[in-house]
């Protein structure tokens, strides 16, 4: 496979305020886990795959194929 390099710079993101139950956490970490990531990366990668759903384009998440969107293409 011929990867070309994104153009696009990496920058952090900084989310916080956000509470949820402690269930939905629970969920959450736990998913993560059996995906072998973070919760950081199962929730940025779940909002990428929301992003490109309803039609918004963006450079890779972390690595290419990292979405489901991807992988079935």
């Amino acid at each position: 496979m011929n990867l070309i390099k994104s153009r696009d710079p990496i920058v952090p993101i900084m989310l916080k305020g956000g509470r949820v139950t402690a269930t939905f956490r629970e969920a959450l970490f736990d998913a993560a886990r059996r995906e072998g990531m973070s919760a950081n990366e199962f929730v940025l990668q779940a909002a990428a795959e929301k992003l490109t759903a309803s039609g918004r384009h963006f450079s890779g998440i972390f690595s290419p194929g990292d979405l489901d969107t991807e992988r079935s293409a």
